[in-house]
């Protein structure tokens, strides 16, 4: 099936880090920009960080740093300075990383999220 898949998620907390991954199943990330994105309880996904095939980047926070490894065919999101409000599942997709970070419409092979909770 062709997914991206994240793990990397857990509990950590307040000031903490957590590095993330995306990586592709029978799919290869190379010749697309990959977002990340997160929803919280009650709350809509909202995009957080971007990354091109020429690997522009675009976060909207500067707490994380996304970056690509083609060759292990997976993305990262680093994320520093944890605090509670980051609290989510986190998701990456195919995506368009700017003007703004939006997932494709279609063929944006989601994957089932990791849980990511800042706590202490």
């Amino acid at each position: 099936q062709v997914q991206l898949v994240e793990s990397g998620g857990g509990l950590v907390q307040p000031g903490g880090s957590l590095r993330l991954s995306c990586t592709g199943s029978a799919f290869s990330l190379d010749d697309s920009s990959i977002g990340w994105f997160r929803q919280a309880p009650g709350k809509e996904r909202e995009g957080v960080s971007c990354i091109t095939p020429l690997r522009n980047a675009h976060s909207v926070d500067g707490r994380f740093t996304i970056s690509r490894d083609n060759a292990k065919n997976t993305v990262y999101l680093q994320m520093d300075s944890l605090k509670p409000d980051d609290t989510a599942v986190y998701y990456c997709a195919r995506s368009q990383c700017f003007p703004q970070i939006t997932a494709l419409p279609t063929d944006a092979y989601w994957g089932q999220g990791t849980q990511v909770t800042v706590s202490s």
